[in-house]
């Protein structure tokens, strides 16, 4: 789904620009169709044939990193002599930031990836400077995009680097996309899931979720377990990471925000009716 959406975007851009300003070429490693689950995509050349490229841009890679990276190493090696060279620009689309950082292009470069990664990938890749709040980073020959829609994003910035502010702008309304989203961190969830290895905990959550503008004290909650405040207090951070305190303000801030983008409510009355006296 990246591939196609990096295509469509570099498509419009031509649609929009005379003579046309981009020329899109796919590549495997050995210029040979490439299987997916969704299908067989043929390709335009080989590693070698890209060499000559301003930009190489990588796909997402899903989820199953580890074998993606074990099954490619072609490539990364091929990667590597790339960023040594430094003659052109290594792009990578949501997951893909993996393998530029397994090829060491990003060692001591800011880059982003899928946020839900974050902690995978700093572990991973300690030298990388990770901003994962980021949707788009570009860092000297390194240009890295966030999660999956975020991979218009990185296109439409190409686009303006090589066409201008007009082209990238016309390209996001043909797409009917926001322009300049702003920060990936506005995606992340704010509260966590519910806990299915503890069902009374996430009874809870829900029930919180539900109440949330009532007086609710440490101790109302607990009885709703059937246990003390301070075995609550551990069982839930432990599971969360929150307190429960701190849950309850989560879900109040999210109905607030809520409110705050669709009714007409003034501030103050907001604030009541997700349950803050002041």
């Amino acid at each position: 789904s990246s591939l196609g959406t990096a295509s469509d975007c570099f498509s419009l851009a031509n649609q929009f620009s005379s003579p046309p300003l981009f020329q899109v070429l796919k590549v495997s490693h050995n210029g040979q169709p490439v299987t997916t689950a969704y299908g067989e995509i043929t390709v335009d050349g080989d590693l070698q044939s890209a060499e000559q490229a301003d930009i190489f841009l990588i796909p997402a890679i899903g989820q199953h990193i580890a074998a993606v990276i074990k099954d490619n190493q072609p490539l990364l090696d091929w990667l590597q002599q790339q960023a040594l060279q430094g003659k052109q620009q290594l792009a990578s689309l949501c997951s893909a930031a993996f393998v530029l950082a397994e090829a060491g292009a990003l060692n001591e470069h800011a880059a982003t990836t899928h946020w839900a990664l974050a902690d995978r990938f700093r572990l991973a890749f300690p030298r990388v400077k990770l901003t994962i709040e980021q949707l788009v980073t570009h860092d000297r020959q390194i240009l890295c995009s966030g999660g999956a829609q975020a991979g218009v994003d990185l296109c439409l910035h190409i686009i303006r680097l090589y066409g201008g502010d007009w082209l990238a702008r016309q390209v996001a309304s043909a797409l009917v996309v926001d322009y300049g989203r702003g920060l990936q961190t506005r995606f992340v969830p704010r509260l966590p899931p519910p806990q299915q290895q503890d069902p009374a905990l996430a009874g809870l959550q829900r029930w919180l979720e539900q109440h949330y503008a009532q007086t609710v004290t440490l101790e109302d909650m607990a009885e709703r377990l059937h246990c003390s405040p301070r075995t609550l207090l551990r069982r839930f951070k432990e599971a969360t990471g929150l307190t429960p305190n701190d849950y309850l303000q989560r879900v109040r801030i999210s109905a607030a925000e809520s409110r705050l983008a669709e009714s007409r409510h003034t501030i103050e009355q907001i604030a009541a009716q997700v349950g803050y006296e002041n």
